[in-house]
């Protein structure tokens, strides 16, 4: 059985070192893409009667035809981020040349 040298250890430990930690995960470009069709969520119905309003915050990972592939919410209230993820998930982007990132902040308010 062979054994691994040390100097082949330290230079794959550098190696791990220097590679950026996105390199596995693929990054996608940020974008401003402009949304072609915005749908409104349902407010839920315990938030209305709790008068409760707010934002959501999520990024949609979104396809070169402009389809929402995936939703990740980044923040807001439990009773309101249901109602968002659903809503986003039926938005459209214009056409790309590649699939993005798209940051998002859908606001509730009951006026």
């Amino acid at each position: 059985m062979k054994r691994f040298p040390a100097t082949g250890f330290l230079i794959l430990l550098w190696a791990l070192a220097v590679v950026p930690a996105g390199f596995a995960q693929q990054d996608l470009p940020e974008g401003n893409r402009k949304i072609t069709n915005r749908v409104t969520p349902q407010y839920p119905d315990l938030a209305r009667t709790m008068h409760l309003e707010g934002s959501v915050k999520a990024e949609a990972v979104v396809d070169s035809n402009g389809r929402v592939k995936a939703v990740e919410m980044k923040g807001g209230h439990p009773l309101l981020v249901r109602a968002a993820q659903d809503a986003i998930q039926k938005w459209r982007w214009a056409p790309a040349a590649h699939e993005t990132r798209e940051p998002i902040e859908v606001k509730f308010d009951l006026k």
